[in-house]
């Protein structure tokens, strides 16, 4: 199985936004075919939690304006690690050492990465993974 038309439009917008505020390593991870909760996760990471706040704010700002509000917000108030629930997607912005700690890339290394083109020019896959 793989993550629906809607859930990939949703994290290329959700993935784009958080590129835009420079959060590093930004990853789309179809995990549809491991869990019924979700297709896809959006993993991006800050180097202190006051990036991490304005990658969320963006995260939040530019899905708002394509129509989706998150079913749930988790950890903005700590900043360390936010969880943003759109049922469809769910994105993770981790301040750098918990995503270091946590690595959730590496938990779901077995899932296949979705092609999110994160400057709207193509599609295109971070260095390393395929």
């Amino acid at each position: 199985m793989s993550a629906s038309v809607e859930a990939v439009e949703m994290a290329t917008v959700a993935a784009r936004a958080a590129s835009s505020k420079l959060a590093d390593d930004v990853v789309v991870i179809d995990v549809s075919g491991q869990l019924v909760i979700t297709d896809v996760f959006v993993i991006g990471s800050a180097s202190n939690d006051r990036q991490v706040k304005a990658i969320v704010d963006e995260v939040e700002e530019k899905m708002r304006a394509a129509g989706f509000k998150p079913a749930r917000r988790e950890g903005t108030r700590e900043g360390r690690w936010v969880l943003l629930d759109y049922v469809d997607i769910v994105v993770h912005i981790q301040h750098q050492d918990e995503r270091n700690f946590y690595a959730l890339d590496r938990l779901w290394r077995d899932c296949p990465l979705v092609p999110v083109d994160l400057d709207g020019h193509g599609d295109s896959l971070p260095e390393g993974r395929e």
